[in-house]
């Protein structure tokens, strides 16, 4: 369904290289920047906004790098902030920077609250106009497109009505190309949104409105929409919601939201890359991607309860909303407790119905490893092996017949761990000891060194992260470990899981399962070329 209201193609504003390293843990370097810009302008969102030249020396650095990235489709916009009081625009230090960084569009933020004007810039409610007045045509002066962000927007309109009017108007009477309302604490509410655009829009008829949202209290995306559905035209953003305090709006929510209610963008940007762009951004970030996060998390197709998967199969609409391959995303289906037949017949993976005798019989074998600590929602691995065996499959490439773990200090000082292991492979029996860094380390390198000769191709097998989880006691048993493993094998990226009444036990289990899957993985591969 459409939105009301709305016939124009949507302009998307991009901050996440600005506002978005505001966010707490979020940080960026010159490269990682360059980098996100490129992406961006490969996708064709309108602007780009790179930073704030006055306030920190790697933002001056990107300004001068990015201009050998000779964008293709994206204007690229510096931030800063109206003049200082009682100053010149040509001679304040902020506006020398934004002209300095050399970029066709310059983005500055004034006060549009008179709390705002008091209280932080310590000046007049008429000298703050006279910044806003100087700042913008000293801008355009200097054949700038100006994107004035009327900070505070919302809270100083419900403040002071005319006042904040007086601002964006101020605005545009000095050349502002796109009069952006700001919802600068968060706390703005959907319906309040949409009613003060609304106004604005019948004070500023003929100006191009944009929406900057902030996501305090939850309602940064719907805020936007609001604001778009009253005529905003250019909405503000971030990648994946990165920014100050909880974030801002989310932009990959909000493209897929847009997608979904048949509104283009200007720069027809490709839905069916959110996935691929949200998880580059989360990579370069060095942050795990937010699995709940809608249209690309790995949970936002994900089905776990029987009845869901059940209906899923019939027909994917009666437990989905959309599609989740128009935004590189797929269906998950989740094994736990809650597993029914349907999921085995989901996975398409078991070539099973859910109507096979060994289906049910698969389901119990599940149910029963979860009471006793397993888990294999992120387990992928371990359950394509259990469930290959149950088929009746020879999953194994060897057995364990014995491990040691040798945790020594010397002099006080703690020395590398050793794990000796012994296997036996076709009837052959091979020991083997390493030092890692500690036990699991040492157990995998050990481990690679037995199977080695006899399967060179497990080399590319890569051990990603591990985590170990202690299980409550249940039923009168004494508590036990849970240990996931994720590994890698070239573009494939799994999960294993062991479970003992120790780390080692169950980090054991866990990667002797990563390598019968990898092996599994590797013969199924050259077998279908």
């Amino acid at each position: 369904m459409k939105l009301p209201n709305y016939n124009k193609s949507a302009v998307i504003y991009d901050t996440t290289l600005r506002d978005g390293t505001q966010g707490t843990g979020i940080s960026f370097n010159v490269e990682d920047k360059l980098r996100i810009t490129k992406r961006l302008d490969e996708l064709r969102f309108d602007y780009i906004e790179g930073g704030y030249p006055g306030s920190n020396q790697r933002d001056v650095e990107f300004f001068k790098r990015v201009q050998s990235l000779h964008l293709q489709y994206a204007k690229l916009a510096a931030f800063g902030s109206t003049r200082k009081a009682g100053t010149k625009a040509e001679s304040d230090r902020n506006m020398i920077y934004l002209i300095e960084a050399d970029t066709p569009v310059v983005t500055i933020f004034g006060k549009s609250s008179l709390f705002q004007v008091k209280d932080a810039l310590r000046t007049t409610p008429e000298e703050n106009l006279h910044m806003i007045t100087d700042s913008v045509t000293y801008l355009k002066r200097k054949g700038k497109e100006v994107v004035y962000d009327a900070e505070h927007f919302f809270d100083g309109f419900q403040e002071n009505r005319e006042y904040a009017l007086r601002t964006i108007a101020t605005a545009k009477s000095a050349g502002a190309d796109f009069l952006v309302l700001c919802d600068t604490n968060g706390g703005t509410k959907f319906y309040d949104v949409a009613e003060i655009v609304r106004e604005v829009r019948k004070n500023s008829p003929n100006s191009r409105l944009g929406i900057h949202t902030h996501n305090d209290i939850g309602h940064a995306v719907a805020n936007s929409e609001a604001a778009m559905v009253e005529g905003a035209e250019m909405v503000q953003g971030t990648i994946n919601g990165f920014g100050e305090r909880v974030g801002n709006a989310n932009l990959i929510t909000l493209l897929g939201n847009l997608f979904k209610g048949g509104i283009p963008t200007r720069g027809r940007i490709d839905v069916g890359q959110l996935r691929s762009l949200s998880r580059f951004v989360y990579e370069l970030a060095n942050i795990p991607a937010d699995p709940r996060q809608p249209y690309v998390g790995d949970a936002a197709f994900a089905h776990k309860g029987g009845g869901h998967v059940d209906g899923v199969n019939k027909n994917p609409h009666l437990y989905e909303h959309i599609d989740p391959a128009l935004f590189g995303n797929r269906r998950n289906i989740l094994f736990s407790d809650l597993a029914g037949t349907a999921h085995i017949e989901a996975s398409e993976q078991f070539g099973l119905s859910k109507r096979d005798p060994i289906a049910r019989a698969i389901v119990q074998e599940i149910k029963q490893r979860e009471h006793m600590g397993y888990s294999y929602e992120a387990a992928d691995g371990s359950l394509e092996l259990l469930v290959r065996q149950m088929k009746g499959e020879n999953i194994k490439l060897f057995d364990v017949l014995g491990y040691s773990i040798l945790d020594e200090q010397e002099g006080g000082n703690p020395q590398p761990i050793s794990a000796s292991i012994r296997i036996e492979i076709n009837g052959n029996k091979i020991t083997q000891t390493r030092y890692g860094n500690g036990p699991v380390n040492a157990l995998d390198l050990a481990l690679r060194a037995a199977l080695e000769r006899e399967y060179p191709e497990l080399k590319r097998l890569e051990l990603v992260d591990y985590r170990v989880r202690e299980i409550p006691e249940q039923l009168g048993t004494s508590s036990r470990v849970r240990v996931l493993i994720e590994s890698r094998l070239n573009c494939l990226t799994f999960g294993t899981v062991g479970v003992g009444e120790n780390n080692t036990r169950a980090a054991l289990e866990a990667l002797v399962d990563s390598f019968h899957f990898a092996h599994l993985h590797i013969q199924d591969t050259n077998r279908t070329g």
